[in-house]
């Protein structure tokens, strides 16, 4: 039993670390994101436009699976852990090798290696130092320190650039690793919802996408809202004047646009829709007397306001659009195209207050009792400001993933991790040469020349050394890359 259980283990440990494994559950994880970016999500969506983009059985199974809000359903979640345990175990089964490498680079050379180096020239020398020297003049000026290896017989040359390239890999591992507990810790403890503010309206509590409400522990305050067009009337962009309040002070202050929000405490508002809440905001009256006398008034809906010492004026109601019908005055839209306002003016003495119209409707009101006449000044809608509200404790860790992969990306694709070793030997007949071989991670064409460019040079300053000069011999190169090297 307990060498089934190991065997198990072990063919479990080998699925989870396998790199066909990690490549399959990405492709599972960019598909699945793409279609959260695709299929619309609660709650930055309305309920309606949801319902007009979707026919109700669609709508019914998208809700049902959670592909109506991905980021926060519990199989995504699933998913982000086995992804990051496969990358875990990935690293964990590759990195002691990878490290080995990287910490204890391979300075020294000996015959089997040499003679397997795919890129390599030897130099006919007569003294081992004045080929090293001359070596040590060629890397110096290459851009290569040369780092001298004494052994048990020779002295020898390492000369390497760019070690850290070998561990690029385990950086973007690393970088998708905080990628996905970000991810994780979003979609366990993170939340958002809306809330809908007109101006000079204050929350301290909003609708979360579950349909909860969720408290604040501070007050937003709405100080304005507008919306700018291009010439042509169309939208173009929206913004609002937003306040925080804590404990009865004014924390913050910020004017907001898409892709701008508010933050505070974590919390982030966004700038997400503008429009009429198909209310007043403000209603400016002149009343006119019999005898000619003229007052301003201004009024917002259900306010009342005095006009002399025995009248005062209520604000009654207000339809953007009306339209008469069976003896009723209705709303036909909600646009305000061709409005009407009710008030309702109180005369001392006289029990009931006289209904008016603005315009005058026939057989509705009494306009003509009315010991005021009133004619609109101005009337000015109110706006709302549509602001989606979130919590994503783990965003830290999605954009340090993302800084920290575009530096394991940059590192991988723009680093090649470049080896050169130089060592004196004794050729066949006993003459002494100086053998060069050199290696590259990757874009090994343009090591090649860089290599042979190198070589010249050793060959030239073996020639400017001053001692009698030996004609350099070429005695073995190869241009081409082995498989697996």
């Amino acid at each position: 039993m307990a060498s089934q259980l190991s065997l198990f283990g072990r063919k479990l440990w080998q699925l989870a670390s396998s790199i066909k494994t990690g490549v399959i559950l990405l492709i599972v994880v960019v598909i699945v994101s793409a279609a959260g970016t695709v299929i619309l999500q609660r709650p930055m969506t309305d309920s309606e436009e949801m319902q007009q983009a979707y026919a109700p059985q669609i709508l019914r199974v998208l809700d049902a699976v959670g592909l109506t809000n991905v980021y926060h359903a519990w199989w995504f979640i699933a998913l982000l852990v086995l992804v990051s345990l496969s990358i875990v175990a990935a690293s964990i089964e590759r990195f002691p090798n990878a490290w080995r490498y990287f910490a204890r680079p391979y300075k020294s050379t000996d015959e089997s290696f040499r003679k397997a180096l795919a890129i390599q020239k030897q130099f006919a020398i007569e003294d081992e130092e004045d080929g090293l020297i001359a070596a040590e003049r060629a890397l110096k000026k290459a851009g290569f320190r040369a780092e001298r290896v004494i052994g048990a017989k020779t002295i020898s040359l390492f000369a390497e650039k760019n070690r850290m390239s070998e561990m690029a890999v385990y950086i973007v591992h690393a970088s998708l690793l905080l990628i996905f507990i970000g991810g994780i810790i979003d979609g366990i403890y993170g939340w958002s919802g809306f809330v809908s503010l007109v101006k000079g309206e204050q929350v301290q509590q909003l609708e979360t996408r579950d349909g909860k409400t969720r408290p604040l522990s501070f007050a937003v305050r709405c100080d304005g809202a507008g919306q700018e067009n291009y010439a042509d009337g169309s939208p173009k962009k929206w913004w609002s004047k937003l306040a925080v309040v804590e404990n009865g002070r004014e924390i913050l202050r910020k004017e907001i646009v898409v892709n701008d929000p508010l933050v505070y405490r974590g919390i982030r508002f966004y700038q997400s829709s503008y429009g009429m809440t198909g209310k007043v905001e403000k209603l400016a009256l002149t009343a006119k007397s019999k005898d000619g006398k003229m007052k301003e008034i201004e009024l917002a809906e259900g306010e009342t306001a005095p006009i002399d010492a025995g009248t005062s004026v209520r604000f009654g109601k207000f339809i953007p659009d009306y339209v008469v019908r069976d003896g009723q005055v209705y709303t036909a839209s909600q646009n305000a195209q061709n409005p009407a306002v009710q008030l309702f003016v109180s005369v001392a003495g006289r029990e009931k207050a006289i209904e008016v119209w603005l315009p005058e409707i026939e057989g509705f009101g009494q306009n003509s009792e009315s010991p005021y006449q009133f004619e609109a000044r101005e009337l000015r809608m109110a706006h709302f400001t549509g602001l989606q509200v979130s919590h994503e404790p783990g965003q830290w860790g999605v954009w340090a993933g993302c800084l920290l992969m575009a530096l394991g990306l940059g590192t991988a694709f723009y680093l090649v991790h470049v080896r050169i070793w130089v060592v004196p030997v004794s050729a066949k007949g006993g003459s002494l040469v100086l053998w060069v071989g050199g290696t590259a991670n990757k874009n090994r064409e343009a090591f090649q020349e860089k290599f042979a460019d190198i070589a010249t040079n050793i060959q030239t300053e073996l020639k400017n050394l001053n001692r009698p000069s030996i004609p350099a011999t070429r005695v073995q190169e190869h241009t081409t890359t082995l498989v697996g090297d």
